[in-house]
């Protein structure tokens, strides 16, 4: 199966990134900058990477993933159009773009899904929500959770719920690396190095993950665990919800939710 990425940003770099690891996928890479393109096939040439211009991904993928910004895929898809082979795959991964926008500028024949991935996909350690079309089957679904296997998880949902889907994954990592960038100015304000606030408070960030993901447990019974009567840890909880942090995830996650649609 060959698979072509149209747009190597943040997004499609982490992506590239987590498919061609270990050196054995065969992916097309469409790059409109001439100098972008040019350090793609320096740093991703020996991992069986391609970088073609849109027209001969076109004709060639099987999978197609469109991760341009969003205000670029009408006219991508319009050049696709063309040259897509009927089975093929078009997954597009711009933000707001919706299944009737791809169901109006796809020929009949090509499977279309909506997705919003996150940018820990570089590490393998990423989720994309997907959202298939109506007619697409179950084997084409399959594929393509297969295909972003290396880049993390993938979860299903329905497209009425890509808003806030976009809210608690897509943009998520943002939220986190922002709780650790105070945790770390608070810690240097306390006689730490940031080296050593840094790598105390990532390393609390990556082990607190890993207990939600392995133990399958609720985040509320996790941090009970961690928290005795009266003690450090829940003095410091008290200031954080005397500080409101609840409402503030809450006015956040809807602020995002609205914007993504």
């Amino acid at each position: 199966m060959t698979t072509a990425i149209y747009g190597v940003g943040a997004m499609g770099s982490a992506i590239l990134e987590a498919l061609t690891a270990d050196g054995s996928g065969a992916v097309l890479a469409v790059e409109g900058s001439q100098e972008l393109a040019e350090r793609l096939r320096e740093r991703y040439g020996d991992r069986g990477v391609e970088v073609v211009d849109a027209t001969t991904a076109a004709t060639r993928a099987d999978v197609h993933l469109v991760v341009v910004k969003p205000y670029s895929v009408p006219a991508l898809l319009e050049q696709l159009a063309p040259s897509l082979r009927p089975g093929s795959i078009v997954l597009c991964l711009a933000l707001g773009v919706s299944l009737a926008d791809l169901a109006a500028a796809l020929p009949e024949g090509v499977a279309a899904i909506r997705g919003m991935p996150n940018t820990p996909a570089r590490v393998g350690q990423g989720m994309t929500v997907l959202s298939p079309a109506d007619d697409v089957t179950d084997e084409q679904l399959q594929r393509v959770r297969d295909l972003l296997a290396p880049t993390g998880g993938t979860l299903v949902l329905p497209e009425s719920q890509q808003g806030v889907a976009t809210a608690l994954s897509g943009s998520a990592p943002a939220y986190f690396y922002l709780v650790v960038e105070a945790l770390v100015d608070a810690g240097v304000a306390r006689g730490l190095t940031r080296a050593d606030a840094l790598a105390l408070a990532s390393q609390a960030a990556r082990g607190a993950g890993a207990m939600l993901v392995e133990t399958g447990e609720e985040a509320a019974l996790l941090r009970a665990a961690v928290t005795s009567p009266g003690g450090s840890t829940a003095v410091a909880l008290a200031e954080l919800e005397a500080h409101g942090v609840r409402h503030a995830f809450a006015r956040a996650v809807e602020a995002c939710t609205e914007r993504a649609g």
